[in-house]
């Protein structure tokens, strides 16, 4: 009766406990410690099970269990947003018990006794006055559900065994297991088959959804093969053109054969009925050679009649045989997009596939941040090429923990500026055309401008008296090195990372947009490519030069009246559709010529093109039509060109390049507007000195800043070269320092990067030179060589060197450096 009495006292207590409200873990304000009748649910360290995995099993317990993972987190949320959700608490609970069933039967025991307590803990909760703060640490037993099984899939293959000389289980080994595993584990786990829980195996799937596992490389390499196929069927369509051509051209020549074969025969006619004629009027008879003469020319004519129904009948075949061909071909590529297609669909993915892993990282970032944060994610069932979805995953962990750790404020500080405590961050994906758009947003301070500017400055990425508007301020987050953190946490303050997040965008061929607004929240939106293998593209031609777009970004595509075009350049804008569109000559954008050199006509083409609701009009000298293409990877080096979205080979094998011209228009447009910036200063200067600005400054200012590069090697020359070009900047090239002084009597540069070691005269004496003459003497000069010793480096300072970088440098800290010296040279 006393251990009666004891047992029945000690479930009172039990129940007694499990109704008694814990803190959710997202929230990391004080919060009591995790009750009894909830430590089964908190502490798995105290499960002493040994996973002893089946080599066959478990792939098929993977299989399922990526499926069931998912609606267990979904069920999961969906009861604790509602606790009187029944219908949900049914779900987690059918769901563990298949995956607490099915993870015994493949020998992840340790994985089964995790989901049997949490199971267990799901039913101790019972059903009624349930609230939210009682449910959320169910989702934390989740995460960690969650990890393990990810623990289990990275082991290695020849791990998933047991070597035979160990049995998984000795009598002596079992003994002391059910001895010291707690008698509720004891009962589930070690109980003898009459008392244990049943295990629910996997549930049969009928055989038409019978799936296969394919290697992720393996089922690239078919998409690839594939798009070779179409690009060879191209191919085929081009020279069976040719074909038709050429059978066509022979048409023509044997229709003219006939009509000339004709006219000999007539005309051999008519001269044997006249010599017949005048024989007869002189009264003698034909001589023997020469009647065989026209018998011979009519043998030759009717033999040539012969030879040209031949050649008939073989032009015939040919028409046949190329109508045949065409048809087949036309079957092979509507067969081979199907194919192409259907690959293509094995590719994509949900994106709620990686959902349960972004919700883990908001919670986790949100329990060590010590603030309660929501994740809202909105239209999850958009599918997304795999490759992207994988590449991108970091990126959107990246800016979720920068939401969480940065933007949304701490619950007191929200209460205090009238907001909800639980701060909110929305992911939203839509699909637009080709591409799919991807905007996270938060409630929170939004981005600390003044401290970004402050940083900026500090690091010379902007001159003191730099005026930037909002966004453009916001886009300096993407800065190496740049952290508006005040400190160094394992969350954030590195000042690594956002670089990392466009630099990824872009590799991609997307592009990165930021708004941000003071106590309301920032946004960032990300356009990225739905699949990178296949594309249709237009073609454009500016001169020489043919680039494609992709044809889903292709609104309007018409020819313009030329007074209209010229009004367009005054204005800067098009008209269309009752919007004024920011107009530009494609050439410029890709900076490959000022204007177009071809004469003009009555009209001339203009093309509309929009992403991600922004628009922008081109005016190029022709539009070749629109081909179906196979999109290559981008190297690590064209992957950071702006705008430059991937490449291909045309069916001529020709190489072309894929450019998205909204996103190359916002860094030009970026560019026009820095430029007329650093005008109005020399302006405004100029008028507070009284003098006029000068001729070399303006020309400066309004056609890009000159920076002279001195390098004996033209590979370092030309790749410099390049990059400065993609950055606005005018380039100047010399050889050696006696070509240096002979570009700097042509033109006073802003800014010179050279070399030490060179022919006829080294860096070192150019600079001194420079720093000898009166009109070069304030020039800032840049060095960038090998030489990295300190006395390189002190005999440089002694002669007035401005900066000193050693190969192989930063690009980013070569192009601040230029900017910095070039705004101090315009305010100067």
């Amino acid at each position: 009766e006393a251990e009666a009495e004891a047992e029945a006292e000690a479930e009172a207590e039990a129940e007694a406990e499990a109704e008694v409200e814990v803190e959710p873990p997202v929230s990391v304000l004080p919060s009591p410690e995790p009750e009894p009748a909830m430590a089964a649910l908190v502490d798995d360290d105290a499960i002493d099970l040994l996973d002893v995995l089946d080599v066959d099993l478990f792939p098929i317990f993977e299989e399922e269990a990526l499926e069931l993972m998912p609606q267990l987190g979904g069920a999961l949320r969906q009861w604790t947003a509602r606790p009187d959700n029944l219908g949900a608490r049914s779900e987690v609970l059918r769901v563990l018990h298949t995956l607490k069933g099915s993870a015994r039967l493949s020998g992840a025991m340790r994985l089964g006794e995790m989901t049997h307590r949490m199971e267990s803990a799901v039913e101790r909760l019972g059903i009624e006055d349930l609230k939210s703060v009682q449910l959320e640490p169910l989702l934390a037993k989740f995460d960690a559900i969650q990890a393990h099984f990810d623990g289990l899939r990275a082991m290695p293959a020849q791990a998933l065994s047991l070597p035979e000389a160990s049995p998984a289980v000795q009598p002596e080994d079992a003994l002391q297991a059910e001895l010291d595993t707690p008698a509720e584990a004891a009962t589930s786990v070690n109980a003898p088959a009459s008392t244990a829980l049943p295990v629910v195996p996997a549930p049969a799937r009928p055989a038409s959804h019978q799936t296969v596992r394919v290697r992720s490389q393996l089922l690239d390499r078919l998409v690839n093969q594939a798009g070779e196929v179409m690009m060879t069927r191209s191919r085929m369509e081009a020279h069976l053109g040719q074909l038709r051509g050429s059978l066509n051209d022979l048409t023509g020549n044997l229709d003219r054969l006939r009509h000339q074969l004709r006219d000999i025969e007539v005309q051999s006619e008519s001269q044997m009925q006249s010599r017949l004629a005048q024989s007869k009027e002189s009264a003698k008879g034909f001589d023997p050679l020469e009647f065989d003469r026209f018998t011979r020319v009519q043998e030759l004519t009717r033999m040539m009649a012969e030879s040209v129904d031949d050649v008939a009948t073989v032009q015939r075949n040919l028409q046949r045989t190329v109508l045949g061909a065409e048809d087949d071909l036309i079957a092979q590529g509507r067969q081979a997009r199907e194919l192409q297609r259907d690959l293509l669909r094995t590719r994509m993915v949900e994106f709620d596939g990686i959902a349960e892993r972004l919700y883990g990282v908001v919670r986790q970032a949100a329990k060590e941040a010590g603030k309660q944060v929501r994740l809202d994610l909105v239209g999850g069932s958009l599918d997304m090429d795999r490759g992207v979805l994988e590449r991108m995953a970091p990126v959107f962990e990246h800016l979720l923990r920068n939401a969480v750790v940065h933007g949304i404020e701490d619950p007191a500080l929200r209460v205090k500026a009238g907001k909800p405590a639980l701060g909110t961050i929305t992911l939203t994906l839509q699909q637009q055309g080709n591409d799919v758009t991807v905007e996270l947003q938060d409630d929170g301070a939004g981005l600390n401008l003044a401290r970004i500017r402050e940083k900026a400055r500090a690091s010379g990425q902007i001159g003191a008296t730099d005026h930037l508007t909002d966004d453009e301020l916001a886009n300096l987050i993407y800065t190496p090195g740049l952290s508006t953190s005040v400190q160094v946490t394992e969350l954030a303050g590195r000042g690594i990372g956002l670089d990392v997040v466009r630099s990824e965008v872009s590799a991609l061929g997307g592009r990165i947009e930021t708004h941000t607004e003071t106590g309301v929240g920032a946004r960032f939106k990300l356009v990225l490519p739905l699949t990178t293998a296949v594309t249709q593209v237009v073609l454009l031609r500016m001169g020489d030069l043919v680039v494609g777009v992709p044809a889903n970004l292709v609104e309007l595509v018409r020819r313009v009246p030329g007074a209209e075009i010229t009004d367009s350049y005054e204005r800067q804008t098009f008209e269309f559709a009752g919007e004024s569109v920011p107009f530009y000559w494609a050439g410029a954008l890709l900076q490959t010529s000022v204007r177009s050199t071809e004469a003009r006509g009555k009209t001339l083409p203009v093309a509309v093109f929009r992403s991600a609701g922004q628009r922008v009009a081109l005016h190029v000298d022709e539009v070749l039509g629109n081909q179906e293409v196979v999109v290559k990877n981008l190297g690590p080096q064209l992957a950071r060109l702006p705008g430059l979205a991937g490449m291909s080979v045309l069916a001529s094998g020709a190489v072309i390049l894929i450019y998205n011209p909204v996103a190359l228009a916002t860094v030009y447009g970026g560019q026009a507007r820095q430029l007329k910036r650093d005008v109005d200063l020399a302006a405004e200067a100029a008028t507070a000195a009284g003098t006029a600005v000068p001729a070399a400054l303006l020309a400066s200012v309004t056609q890009g800043p000159l920076v002279l590069v001195v390098d004996d090697s033209i590979t370092v020359r030309r790749v410099t070269q390049r990059l400065l070009k993609r950055e606005g900047f005018r380039v100047a090239l010399a050889a050696d320092g006696l070509q240096a002084l002979e570009r700097l009597q042509e033109e006073k540069p802003a800014v010179v990067l050279s070399d030490i070691e060179m022919p006829r005269m080294d860096g070192f004496d150019l600079v001194r030179n420079i720093r000898a003459d009166a009109r070069l003497r304030d020039l800032p000069i840049v060095m960038i060589t090998s030489r990295i010793a300190e006395k390189h480096r002190e005999l440089a300072r002694e002669l007035g060197v401005d900066h000193y970088l050693g190969k192989p440098y930063s690009e980013d800290e070569l192009i601040g450096l230029v900017r910095q010296y070039c705004a101090a040279q315009i305010q100067v």
